[in-house]
């Protein structure tokens, strides 16, 4: 059956959560927690078991899940997962907000937003920005985008997975967001297991190598915010002064980590897409621009 738009406070505090990896599991005892009845459903039944125990209620079908909130968290491996699962059960999404925290690209999004809709649902995309084990927790947020209206009526409940950080009424918005921030994580994981590795050629441990390697990572932001206020605003105004640090001073840097990788048989993909982007710029006559610059090549500009 349809939720009414009028829902009661205690209707709308009804929460399902589809999809039990750990990620759902870890939103499911959140929401547990903060008061919430919770109802689950996942592919595999028995993923349930511990949420259950903890006072979740397993529905039997996805439409029954569904049907017995009006808030639906979506925590899946990507899209297609939401169609292949809800697909049977359209009838009941009418009056529903699905609030998809699954990882996808942002015009498979957009086109999941259209979907819903058509099928009377409202829709939020959501990213999660901790790994499971963090979710509830203080250093929890969450990107948000969609109409804000929908976002207002379901802030409270969302409240506890982590701080709503809502980006706008565009549904690939958040998508985007997300993405991004995940091209800095894995693009940093990766820099740490290729240094990790060139320093384990010196007979260095990881346990010894990753401390020393962390403490750059952890000052990054810092080393950024000490060379501008608010950083991004000179590259707003299309402005990369090359006062600390240039392309061409980077670049070298970049050709000696490429050779000290070749010469320990390291795999080179990664610094030598680095080196790529400042042998572009430099090729385009911005050697002594900051390093900001290789924002060119990435961008398609030439």
């Amino acid at each position: 059956m349809n939720e009414p738009e009028n829902a009661t406070t205690s209707q709308s505090s009804a929460v399902t959560v589809i999809g039990l990896g750990p990620m759902g599991q870890a939103m499911t005892r959140t929401l547990l927690d903060s008061g919430h009845p919770v109802t689950v459903w996942n592919r595999t039944a028995r993923r349930a078991d511990g949420v259950v125990a903890a006072g979740a209620a397993l529905a039997a079908t996805p439409a029954e899940a569904v049907e017995t909130s009006e808030l639906v968290i979506l925590s899946l491996t990507d899209y297609q997962a939401m169609y292949d699962i809800l697909g049977g059960a359209t009838a009941s999404l009418a009056g529903r907000t699905l609030v998809n925290l699954s990882s996808d690209t942002p015009e498979r999004t957009r086109e999941a937003a259209r979907w819903a809709a058509g099928h009377g649902a409202r829709f939020l995309t959501g990213g999660v920005m901790v790994p499971a084990p963090m979710v509830g927790t203080e250093a929890s947020f969450v990107y948000y985008s969609g109409g804000d209206q929908v976002m207002e009526r379901h802030r409270a409940a969302l409240a506890p997975l982590g701080t709503p950080r809502y980006l706008g009424d565009d549904p690939g918005l958040a998508q985007m967001m997300y993405q991004a921030q995940l091209t800095v994580f894995l693009t940093t994981l990766s820099a740490l297991m290729h240094a990790t590795a060139m320093l384990g050629t010196a007979g260095l441990k990881a346990s010894e190598a990753l401390p020393e390697l962390l403490s750059t990572t952890d000052s990054i932001g810092d080393m950024l915010r000490a060379g501008e206020e608010r950083p991004g605003t000179a590259l707003d105004a299309g402005e990369h002064p090359g006062e600390l640090s240039t392309v061409a001073m980077m670049g070298a840097t970049s050709d000696h980590i490429v050779e000290t990788s070749a010469s320990l048989g390291l795999d080179l993909a990664l610094p030598r897409a680095v080196q790529a982007h400042y042998r572009h710029a430099i090729e385009n006559g911005h050697g002594g621009d900051n390093w900001t610059r290789v924002i060119d090549s990435i961008r398609g500009r030439h």
